[in-house]
C-alpha cells in the first residue's frame, strides 16, 4: 500500500482536507498566509506537528522513495518554489550550481514574514528539515545562504533564536 503523502506528491491523493497537491499549488499569497494545515503536507518531516495533528509524518520508506523518484523530487521542488515565491525569493540554476535571490517584489512579500515572531520562520525551519531529509541538500543550503542574509539585514525582526533554529535545519556550523 502506497503512503497517503507518495500518492499524493505523486497527484494522485487528497491530503486529509481533500486537496489536491496541484491546488494548493495554484493558490494565492493570501490563501498560503491564512491557511494553515498544508505545509506539513508540502514539507513532512519525521516528527509529529505541535500545531496540527492530524498532519502526516514520514518513516524511512517515505524519504527513501522520495530519495529514489525523480517524479516526487520534481514535484517537492515545485513546492519550494511556490513558497519561495510566497517569501518574495527566487530559485537560479546556472551551470549546475543552484542559488536562491529575492525577486522583484522581494520588498512587499518581506513586510507579511520578516516580523518578529511570525509563524512562518517556523514554516521555513520545515521547510530546510525536509529539503535535507528527501536528498536535496544543495537547495536547503542555496535557502539558508539567501536567509543569512536577510537576518543580517533584519536581525531584530528575525531574532538570534529564530536563526539558530535555521542553522540547525541545514546542519551549518556558526
Amino acid at each position: 500500500m502506497q503512503s497517503p503523502l507518495v500518492s499524493f506528491y505523486s497527484g494522485e491523493g487528497r491530503d486529509r482536507a481533500g486537496r489536491m497537491i496541484q491546488e494548493i499549488w495554484a493558490w494565492d499569497f493570501e490563501q498560503l498566509e491564512s491557511v494553515h494545515d498544508f505545509i506539513q503536507w508540502l514539507f513532512p518531516l519525521p516528527e509529529k506537528s505541535a500545531f496540527n495533528p492530524n498532519a502526516p509524518t514520514v518513516d524511512a520508506d517515505v524519504i527513501a522513495a522520495f530519495q529514489t523518484n525523480p517524479h516526487l523530487r520534481q514535484n517537492l521542488l515545485h513546492s519550494f518554489t511556490v513558497m519561495l515565491l510566497f517569501y518574495g525569493l527566487q530559485r537560479e540554476q546556472q551551470n549546475g550550481a543552484i542559488a536562491i535571490h529575492r525577486a522583484a517584489n522581494y520588498p512587499q512579500r518581506k513586510s507579511e514574514w520578516v516580523q518578529p515572531f511570525n509563524h512562518n520562520f517556523l514554516r521555513i525551519t520545515r521547510i530546510l528539515k525536509c529539503l535535507r531529509l528527501f536528498g536535496l541538500r544543495t537547495e536547503a543550503e542555496a535557502f539558508y545562504a539567501c536567509l543569512h542574509s536577510i537576518y543580517q539585514e533584519n536581525s531584530q525582526q528575525i531574532g538570534h533564536e529564530t536563526f539558530q533554529y535555521w542553522m540547525k535545519a541545514v546542519q551549518v556550523k556558526a
